[in-house]
């Protein structure tokens, strides 16, 4: 992999957008015999993201942008290219090519960052290849890239179970929303050491997702629905209760949690002018912290 100070795309290059992965809940029903854990997440998509482009051609590369570019540098199996090695397995003669990722998210934040980006990479692939978006290779590579790849893929707000291979589509209404990351990375991995649950062990079930529901029904189920990761990883990563604290002070929150494996988290509000206003304020007594502003649910995102 090469790292490139700006987007180096060349003109003609397919380009894909890799939206941030937002778990709205999670939880953990159980640990199988194989080692994975069976998940119920409620996922939506938000309107920020990194940037992915693919000149078609021989061979496969990866060059890297954008302010997340250095951290990546060292990882020789990035998620991009290893979802194309999957799909290239499944498909006799695939053409590849040059990507070029412009690293906007934070790694390693419980966003989904290089699950989106894997995806994102399908997403190219597939229509440098002619395959059609509905090609079950696409999801089969998915899914054997990374358990959240097919959320992503898939794209849309979504109930996902299982290891990540179950996916409803959710209708949700839309909020606006705050993300924030401490800048300090987490190891999904070190999550579900620290949660410790024996294989086979099986754990309540989580209640129906309210798809359709209006914004009041859907924030009474969320907050009593959790996100059974967020408190080893709140032991791992102490600075997630100021991060929280900080959030749950700003004018018209709805609702404050952690997404995914941590340690991102995002708070609700009723629109995005008031998730503007406390991004601000949160951005300016924290300029250490990444803090976007953005939406989630609702017929489609756009950033702020």
């Amino acid at each position: 992999m090469s790292r490139l100070p700006t987007d180096p795309a060349p003109d003609g290059a397919l380009r894909e957008r890799a939206p941030a992965k937002v778990n709205l809940t999670l939880r953990v029903l159980g640990r199988r015999a194989d080692g994975y854990h069976d998940l119920s997440s409620l996922v939506a998509f938000a309107g920020t993201g990194d940037r992915l482009a693919l000149a078609p051609g021989a061979g496969l590369s990866l060059a890297l942008a954008g302010p997340g570019a250095a951290t990546l540098a060292a990882d020789a199996d990035n998620l991009v290219l290893r979802a194309a090695r999957h799909l290239a397995e499944r498909v006799p003669g695939l053409l590849a090519g040059r990507f070029t990722l412009d690293k906007r998210l934070p790694v390693a934040s419980g966003i989904g960052g290089g699950s989106a980006d894997a995806a994102a990479a399908l997403r190219l692939l597939a229509r440098a290849n002619e395959l059609a978006a509905g090609d079950p290779r696409l999801f089969e590579a998915a899914l054997a890239t990374g358990s959240d790849v097919p959320a992503c893929l898939f794209g849309r707000s979504c109930l996902m179970e299982g290891r990540g291979e179950a996916l409803a589509p959710v209708a949700l209404p839309r909020f606006g929303a705050v993300l924030v990351n401490p800048r300090l990375p987490v190891a999904t991995a070190d999550v579900f050491r620290a949660l410790a649950l024996a294989p086979a062990t099986r754990r309540a079930e989580a209640s129906p997702s309210p798809s359709g529901a209006s914004r009041a029904m859907l924030l009474e189920w969320l907050r009593a629905e959790p996100n059974d990761l967020e408190a080893p990883a709140r032991r791992l990563v102490p600075a997630l209760d100021t991060v929280e604290a900080a959030l749950a002070t700003t004018p018209g929150v709805l609702l404050v949690r952690m997404s995914g494996s941590g340690a991102t988290m995002f708070a609700l509000y009723a629109d995005c002018r008031a998730a503007a206003a406390a991004a601000r304020s949160v951005a300016g007594a924290h300029p250490a912290w990444w803090v976007k502003s953005t939406v989630l649910g609702g017929p489609g995102s756009t950033e702020t």
